[in-house]
């Protein structure tokens, strides 16, 4: 096969043309041509990405990576698992109500935060909430025994009651009249209703045995069915004779625990001499009383029954609410104990514990 020859002419053309091509593609790449006119560069090959999930390559003065996403490490690695299945825990604000006495039984109002310290299970608390003189309205169950061992005082309880009711309601405050012997009957529903309120206690019928646990339970669950941002509270009025009640001493409690009720409780004596009575119901009374942060008040006579519901009535609007997150929180469904400590001398008064709800 023959070589083909060009002459010098020819050699001329070719080297021209070669050049028209070079300087052809090259303008393509130049950038003051439109991106569409532009030559297409070709992609790079993707480099190696490492089990951490950031880019290997040579080392340059570019900013570092991204921080690492611990859930997309390489299996080998010594990383938690991803948490998919894991529950959050909403922990709810435990509110306590301080009755804080000066050595009179006074009240000591005016106190600043910086004056308590709450403790849960022995562990300090911080204090989120503060209020040196709560104005949550207030839902109280009026408990009255109408036994007939406790027949002889009925009318100055009822008088009493009546005045307590006319002075303690304000507005948005509601109060329900309940009688009790062997059973438990509630006499007017919760109201702010003074008048309705006092004929109902001027109705509470006679009966005959003494139910004091069943009326514990029962008003504390009236009072855990009203709403959440009240306070709750039983003032029990009874000779503390304990004698027909289906439920027990712990059943009461409970009830009352749960229900975050503050009990206050008035026992008259039919008989003053502890050897001529029934005491009891007197120290169940008086036991489920204290662990609800309440008083308890044993009346010389029943004339001395206005001079306790204005003692309450004055404690129920000078009390300081405290609130907090649980740290560590607790178990579900256990009772957590709770210590609020004052400086100074003063006597306090507070719920001793309360019963975790489910998660």
């Amino acid at each position: 096969m023959r070589t083909p020859r060009f002459n010098v002419k020819q050699l001329a053309i070719l080297a021209a043309a070669a050049l028209f091509v070079a300087a052809s593609a090259a303008s393509q790449d130049s950038s003051d041509r439109p991106p569409w006119a532009r030559k297409p560069k070709s992609k790079p090959t993707p480099s190696t990405t490492s089990s951490t999930g950031s880019t290997s390559s040579t080392p340059d003065n570019t900013s570092p990576p991204e921080p690492v996403n611990k859930d997309n490490r390489d299996s080998n690695s010594n990383a938690e698992p991803p948490q998919q299945g894991r529950i959050r825990v909403s922990v709810n604000l435990v509110n306590v109500l301080v009755s804080v006495l000066d050595d009179n039984n006074r009240p000591a109002p005016d106190l600043p935060v910086e004056a308590f310290q709450i403790l849960e299970e022995g562990v300090q608390q911080k204090i989120e909430v503060f209020e040196p003189e709560t104005k949550l309205p207030l839902d109280i169950a009026l408990m009255i025994d109408a036994s007939l061992s406790a027949h002889k005082e009925i009318s100055f309880e009822q008088q009493a009651a009546a005045h307590f009711i006319a002075q303690v309601l304000r507005p948005e405050d509601h109060l329900s009249v309940f009688a009790f012997d062997e059973n438990v009957r509630q006499i007017a529903g919760f109201s702010d209703n003074v008048k309705v309120l006092q004929s109902a206690v001027q109705k509470i019928p006679d009966g005959s045995g003494t139910s004091i646990y069943d009326a514990l339970v029962l008003g504390s669950k009236a009072l855990e069915h009203r709403k959440e941002d009240r306070r709750r509270v039983i003032i029990l009025v009874t000779d503390g004779g304990e004698t027909t009640s289906q439920w027990d001493f712990e059943a009461a409690r409970k009830a009352a625990v749960r229900a975050n009720t503050l009990l206050y409780s008035i026992i008259v004596r039919p008989v003053k001499n502890e050897s001529g009575r029934n005491t009891a119901g007197e120290h169940a009374i008086e036991t489920i009383t204290d662990t609800t942060g309440g008083a308890i008040f044993f009346p010389n006579t029943a004339q001395d029954l206005d001079i306790i519901f204005d003692r309450i009535d004055r404690e129920l609007r000078t009390q300081y609410r405290l609130g907090y997150y649980p740290n560590p929180p607790g178990p579900v469904n256990t009772y957590r104990s709770i210590q609020v400590k004052v400086l100074d001398n003063y006597k306090v008064r507070h719920r001793k514990t309360y019963l975790t709800g489910p998660k």
